[in-house]
């Protein structure tokens, strides 16, 4: 089976920075895998690199089987990804419902969520649906800016933050959007602080420091790796 996300000897910079130090990663389709770490460790780095939004960048990244290091950031989107950054991007002077419109579809994709499968998803967006970008709470925000990566048709989802600051309400709302995002077929990266939200969630963790993988293990050794998680995380 060819990976949805082959990362090899991933090296990134911003700038002067050196910041990735050969990130190795391997995501297979229908898989949610977490990136832990502390801040600054380049996790945003390495989703940013993926998509080609660092400076320089040497290795290897394929997108279902797809060498893209060389590519354009527009074309790297074309393959199927979506990245959901942790600002979000909503456009203030917009309604919910063209916030969700404004994307194209990918050319070559599967196609995206109708409006209708989202409301149904996120019935709070139904709710908002012609509410101003600014006038929904920083959960309806988070919801918008992941739904209008389904619309897309983008399989691959590259998902930075997204619980960070949320009331625990939304937080739950989320998670059961990844569990019916991955039941769909959806393979799923996320970045996240969050360890109670993302622990349930993930089938595997990569846990980075100082640019570099440092650990990575399956959802049945969680436990297990507890001692060294508190260690290199502080959860």
């Amino acid at each position: 089976m060819t990976a949805a996300l082959e990362i090899k000897g991933l090296q990134a910079w911003y700038g002067e920075s050196h910041v990735l130090h050969g990130v190795d990663m391997v995501v297979q389709p229908g898989e949610v895998v977490t990136l832990l770490g502390r801040n600054g460790a380049g996790r945003t780095t390495t989703m940013r690199a993926v998509m080609g939004l660092t400076g320089a960048r040497k290795g290897s990244i394929q997108v279902n089987g797809v060498e893209t290091i060389g590519m354009a950031t527009h074309r790297i989107a074309h393959l199927g990804i979506g990245y959901c950054p942790e600002e979000r991007g909503i456009f203030a002077s917009l309604s919910a419902e063209e916030n969700l419109l404004l994307p194209p579809a990918l050319k070559g994709a599967a196609p995206g969520m109708s409006v209708e499968e989202i409301y149904a998803m996120f019935p709070n967006l139904a709710e908002r649906r012609h509410s101003q970008g600014t006038r929904l709470s920083g959960g309806e925000q988070q919801m918008l800016a992941v739904a209008r990566i389904l619309r897309t048709g983008a399989r691959l989802l590259l998902l930075d933050e997204i619980s960070e600051g949320l009331a625990p309400v939304i937080v739950q709302a989320l998670a059961r959007m990844i569990t019916m995002l991955r039941a769909k077929g959806y393979t799923i990266v996320m970045v996240e602080q969050n360890f109670r939200f993302a622990a349930p969630l993930a089938d595997r963790f990569y846990v980075m420091e100082h640019g570099r993988i440092v650990e990575t293990f399956g959802a049945a050794q969680l436990e297990a790796k507890m001692p060294v998680l508190n260690e290199l995380l502080g959860v």
